[in-house]
């Protein structure tokens, strides 16, 4: 496994282990998904330049457009939940309850 190889598949785990077992704060959710999100653009980006594949190319730009209407939407969200319940906090969220 090459260097580069590591970086991102660590990146990949740490926001995939910040994101189950660090779950008291929406924007502390939020940030693991955009971790996640940036390593998977990492990889995919250093894929499509090690294969020279220019048939892949535009793949990690879309999955950048789909990270950032992502972040957007959950930012939104954020925004949302902090003015109706006057906090981000996740254990005080009912998902049953409008």
């Amino acid at each position: 496994m090459t260097p580069a190889h590591f970086a991102f598949s660590s990146a990949f785990m740490l926001g995939l282990a910040g994101l189950a077992f660090h779950r008291t704060h929406l924007l502390s959710a939020l940030l693991c998904l955009e971790g996640m999100m940036l390593s998977l653009f990492i990889a995919m980006a250093l894929w499509t330049l090690q294969l020279d594949a220019t048939a892949f190319s535009p793949s990690p730009m879309l999955l950048l457009a789909f990270s950032a209407c992502e972040a957007s939407a959950g930012l939104a969200l954020l925004v949302a939940t902090a003015r109706t319940h006057g906090t981000d906090r996740l254990q005080s969220l009912n998902l049953l309850q409008c």
